[in-house]
């Protein structure tokens, strides 16, 4: 296997997991147990299972459980904790409070995630694929017929360099966001003040031809509510 871009991941856990009420009226999503385990601990073991050494986890509503929960943990990624107690700051502005923690470049994904690798890890297919003189980011995605439990039309079109394009409104795209990306600093560069949305500094990169993507070869199973849990772990049962 190829040596890893990044030996570090942030993991993003800080979100108040709506979708999944009532499970998350006392317990933060990445809590949520899914075949036998909390939501988070599936993306941490498959950090560790990649050689990822450290991940810094952010954390927001019930942060004490989740702190808890990853500061117990007794194997996988050394655990950092990004504080986001007093104002929660979306997917961009938890990564900018986040920065000081992070090498460039780094692994950034969501904590609600769960996905089967293909021939070789996402992590290192990310790797792989990680071109800093030309990027700055590369995405993770999933065609549709790998996005198991998934109902929407697609997020995103590649072209074959690898460039991303977004779905026009109304439109289907081929191309589903796993929630998984690698991220060089640049990409982060005069982010805004407080609460964002990745999707700010995706928009500049898509401008600028910096924004890359890559097809997971593997599965990827969306997590999102808990309607999403039984065919998940049915799914995962059969191996």
């Amino acid at each position: 296997m190829s040596a890893l871009a990044s030996d570090t991941a942030m993991v993003l856990a800080a979100g108040l997991g709506k979708r999944m009420r009532p499970l998350t009226a006392a317990k933060p999503k990445p809590l949520v147990r899914v075949a036998g385990k909390p939501l988070i601990d599936h993306s941490l073991d498959q950090l560790a299972a990649a050689g990822v050494a450290r991940a810094v986890v952010n954390a927001h509503y019930l942060a004490d459980a989740l702190e808890a929960h990853v500061k117990k943990r007794g194997s996988g990624p050394e655990i950092a904790l990004s504080d986001e107690r007093e104002q929660l700051l979306e997917t961009g502005g938890g990564m900018a409070k986040a920065l000081p923690q992070l090498p460039d470049p780094f692994f950034a994904l969501n904590s609600d995630n769960i996905w089967v690798d293909g021939p070789r890890d996402v992590f290192a297919e990310l790797s792989g694929a990680w071109d800093p003189d030309r990027m700055d980011a590369l995405l993770l995605m999933v065609p549709h017929a790998r996005a198991l439990n998934y109902r929407g039309k697609g997020d995103f079109h590649l072209d074959p360099a690898g460039l991303v394009r977004r779905r026009l409104s109304g439109r289907i795209a081929p191309f589903i966001y796993t929630g998984i990306q690698l991220v060089s600093h640049r990409l982060m560069r005069d982010a805004p003040e407080g609460p964002f949305s990745t999707n700010v500094l995706w928009q500049r990169a898509i401008e600028e031809q910096r924004l890359y993507g890559i097809s997971h070869n593997g599965l990827w199973f969306e997590v999102g509510d808990p309607s999403a849990i039984a065919p998940t772990e049915a799914w995962l049962s059969r191996g």
